[in-house]
């Protein structure tokens, strides 16, 4: 550049083109503004870089607030989805089990002979072991099986030749599964072979 009176053409015409920011893109309104802006006494370039900074910040921002506040509606939908969903999961295990408490309530207020009664309730059984099995219970079979740890619970270890070594020689409570999960394991007494 040609130097006037030792200084630049651009210094001679006010603007320093050699240290201004270049205009946003897209921005031609702020290129004129900063082009004009020096010479009318507004906003110089440095400082409307400065003001659309701050305006994208504040945007950011706005779009951050909104993207948390829509998170923590998910969430919240969400746990209330799964809170409903255990709520009428159980209604639905005990929904079969109605009936059930239904005979024994019959069979309570009947006066019978001992053997009537005793017929009566294990009717009552099997048909609660039919609404258990329809919902995925079954029992772990224990006497006479080799002791499993995994669905077995040793109570016991009772030192005997009759029986093989760590064969279940006697079951002292049920254990059962659902599907393949272990609800409750067998408290079982396990043989010991001297």
């Amino acid at each position: 550049m040609k130097k006037a009176n030792g200084k630049s053409e651009t210094e001679v015409a006010g603007l320093d083109l050699e240290h201004e920011l270049p205009p946003a893109d897209g921005d031609e309104s702020s290129s004129e503004s900063a082009g004009s802006g020096v010479a009318a006494g507004e906003v110089s370039g440095p400082d409307a870089e400065l003001q659309k900074l701050k305006a994208e910040r504040d945007s950011l921002l706005d779009r951050l607030a909104r993207a948390q506040a829509e998170f923590e509606n998910a969430r919240r939908r969400a746990s209330k989805e799964q809170q409903d969903f255990r709520d009428y999961a159980a209604a639905d295990a005990i929904r079969p089990l109605l009936p059930i408490i239904d005979s024994f309530e019959r069979a309570l207020q009947v006066k019978s002979d001992p053997g009537d009664f005793r017929s009566g309730v294990e009717l009552i059984y099997k048909q609660l072991q039919d609404a258990l099995a329809k919902l995925g219970v079954r029992a772990i079979p224990a006497k006479g099986e080799i002791f499993d740890p995994h669905v077995h619970e040793a109570i016991e270890m009772v030192e005997t030749s009759d029986a093989a070594d760590h064969e279940v020689i006697e079951e002292l409570q049920r254990g059962y599964k659902i599907k393949d999960r272990l609800l409750r394991p067998a408290m079982v007494k396990v043989a010991k072979n001297p």
